[in-house]
């Protein structure tokens, strides 16, 4: 089943607002000096490059994404003469001159269909002693709200198993994705886990996200008969209650990993 990245509005209500949070902690881990040359791959709505902006006073910002819809969010927000959105995919990028102090990519690794290749061409723009970092979610433990969502999908429908995205998804666990980082040649490979709360006013506030179809999850929703659709949301309100004015609280964790040119 091929992702669909239909909607930047969608991944927004879905996703961005917990990204927001995460690419906050990452840049707080990082503690970057002021300024700097960056280069972000993945670039989404522009969660991550938001943070770049308020938290590190770059000189330069080249954010690259090949979702269309996503990337024109993140022009529309971020409108800012540091920036240069670029309409590319991580591993053809067109930068063969660019020297960087920073390559960085939020919550994409895992998309890409080679993330080896696409990591050692973002290392050769690197400056010396240049940094390059990156995060996924933890799918597999610690994304809490998607792990009751695809207990329950596969609870349901187990031929779906192979749709999690803690199966699909195996560099989202620390051991691969500290290899990956140390394949590519860098040096001083540093591996932390981050942590964001995410808050639910409801279990509407849930699931109305699931139905808007941009995103893995999403777009298993979007492809089910109504039938099922109604089972699987059934299945999910009683998992998590949720009702009309009661809300409820889940954990989300993200591997970060950062290392030195």
């Amino acid at each position: 089943m091929e992702d669909r990245w239909a909607s930047g509005a969608a991944y927004e209500s879905f996703m961005g607002r917990w990204s927001r949070r995460i690419g906050l902690a990452f840049v707080e881990w990082l503690a970057p000096d002021p300024g700097g040359r960056w280069l972000e791959l993945g670039s989404g709505t522009g969660a991550l490059t938001e943070q770049i902006l308020r938290r590190t006073d770059p000189d330069l910002v080249i954010a690259t994404d090949s979702a269309l819809p996503l990337l024109g969010v993140a022009q529309r927000q971020l409108s800012n003469e540091r920036v240069s959105f670029v309409a590319a995919e991580a591993g053809g990028l067109p930068l063969a001159t660019a020297k960087l102090d920073w390559v960085v990519s939020g919550l994409v690794l895992n998309f890409l269909p080679k993330p080896d290749i696409a990591i050692a061409r973002a290392t050769r723009l690197l400056n010396p002693g240049g940094r390059l970092a990156a995060y996924v979610w933890d799918y597999a433990e610690g994304m809490q709200f998607l792990r009751h969502f695809w207990d329950a999908v596969i609870e349901l429908d187990p031929a779906a198993a192979e749709l999690d995205e803690a199966i699909r998804f195996p560099l989202c666990r620390p051991g691969p994705l500290a290899d990956l980082i140390k394949q590519a040649g860098l040096d001083q490979v540093e591996l932390v886990p981050l942590e964001i709360v995410t808050e639910f006013e409801s279990f509407a506030d849930f699931w109305q996200p699931f139905q808007a179809g941009t995103g893995p999850a999403p777009t298993y929703v979007h492809r089910l008969p109504r039938s099922k659709r109604v089972g699987l949301e059934a299945a999910l309100r009683a998992k998590l209650g949720g009702g009309s004015g009661n809300g409820f609280v889940l954990k989300a964790r993200a591997w970060a990993v950062r290392a030195v040119a």
